[in-house]
């Protein structure tokens, strides 16, 4: 886990930050934080107002949506030869549960980057390790 910058400490970034989203402290980072989360959650999300106007209510919804498809992906996955056997062959089967273990890889990372852009949000901020 990154440690808190020190006052004073450079802006940095740490590992899984998401990529375009400015390092927490450059100035125009939280637009920018703000722009990627909305990119993250379902696109209805972006005719709420009231999320646009609170970044950090904006991340916990980022949150809990990505949970949901991690939630999602793992049903699927326990799911997928007994539901889909009689729609799908082995190799139809094989293929979703392929593209479920990619996706599940993907929210990984996804919600951490969400993690990392709530804290900061909540105003830590990280510093390099040397």
């Amino acid at each position: 886990m990154p440690r808190t910058a020190p006052p004073g400490a450079p802006p940095y970034a740490p590992p899984g930050w998401p990529p375009g989203v400015r390092a927490p402290g450059v100035p125009g980072w939280e637009p920018t934080a703000v722009s990627w989360l909305l990119d993250v959650c379902p696109p209805d999300y972006r005719g709420y107002p009231g999320l646009r106007r609170h970044p950090l209510v904006l991340a916990r919804f980022a949150v809990l949506h990505v949970e949901a498809s991690q939630a999602a992906v793992n049903r699927g996955l326990s799911e997928a030869r007994g539901v889909l056997r009689d729609v799908a062959d082995e190799v139809e089967i094989a293929a979703a549960i392929d593209t479920w273990h990619r996706e599940a890889a993907r929210l990984i990372g996804v919600r951490r980057a969400v993690g990392l852009v709530e804290e900061a949000l909540r105003g830590r901020r990280y510093v390099a390790r040397m």
